[in-house]
Formats: C-alpha cells, structure tokens, sequence
C-alpha cells in the first residue's frame, strides 16, 4: 500500500515559503522567500537591542535582546528584520552566524547565541617572559582583527 503524498508548506530550516503548481499570487510567497533570504543571507546585525529603533534602515537587522517591548515583544533571541516597513522576525538555527556591526565581531547560534570574549592580557607572575606576553598580546589583537573577539 503506498501512502499518501505528503506537501510541506515550508523549507525545514528557516520556513521559506515554498511554491505549488497553480497556486494563485506566487508572487506573494516568491516574494515573501526572496526577503527572508536577503535578511539572512551574509547577515550582518546592527545590534542587540530590546525595542525596536524609531527610524530603522530598510533592510537592516537586530538580534532581539532578553525582555522585548512593543513591536518586538516575544521575540527574544530572535533576529528582527526591517523590510519595507515591515518587522520580519527570524528563529535562529544552529549554525546560523551574523556579525555583530557595533563591535566587529562574528556570533554564532547553537543552541543560544554565542560570542567568545578575549583573555586578558598577562600580568604578574614570578617571571616575567616579554616575548612570550608580546606574543600573547600579539595573538589577541589579530583575533580582535578577525572578528573572532570584540575589538572593543
């Protein structure tokens, strides 16, 4: 016995709208894909805030703070999406990364999001290595450089 077709109304990981033969405005659900993929494709947010900006860019992005208020409310951890007009809001994904342009720095999702912080600079110690702190001052900086700590 062969069992029924199943349709998906949704791609599996981030729920882009998916198309079927003679469905009526295709253009409604392209249209509404096309956005969601140009949110999160190369995502770069502008911050992490927990209301929404009174003028934001269009096309810019947030990742929503913990305790969001008015158009944000029950978002949290979410990535909000300005487009045209509109709050879109996106469920984060493991493996999902977006860089973070207040401070430079790249985050990633797994299971929360996520963001090393840098070590501190060595100090002290009974003796005292300048090259090997050098070296360590060295590594820190070019991680900040790279985006994998924040340089501020």
């Amino acid at each position: 016995m062969t069992s029924a077709l199943t349709l998906v109304n949704t791609t599996p990981r981030f729920d882009l709208p998916l198309l079927y033969a003679a469905q009526a405005q295709k253009e409604v659900v392209a249209n509404e894909s096309f956005a969601l993929t140009d949110a999160l494709l190369h995502c770069a947010i502008e911050g992490t805030a927990a209301t929404p900006p009174a003028s934001p860019a269009n096309g810019a992005n947030w990742l929503v703070a913990t305790g969001a208020s008015g158009a944000w409310a029950g978002q949290d951890g979410n990535i909000a999406c300005q487009q045209n007009g509109n709050w879109v809001f996106v469920t984060p994904r493991d493996g999902l990364q977006v860089l973070n342009r207040t401070n430079g720095q790249w985050q990633h999702y797994y299971g929360s999001w996520k963001a090393p912080a840098a070590p501190t600079a060595p100090t002290g110690g009974t003796t005292v290595d300048d090259v090997a702190r050098s070296a360590i001052n060295a590594l820190i900086a070019a991680l900040k450089t790279a985006g994998i700590f924040s340089a501020s």
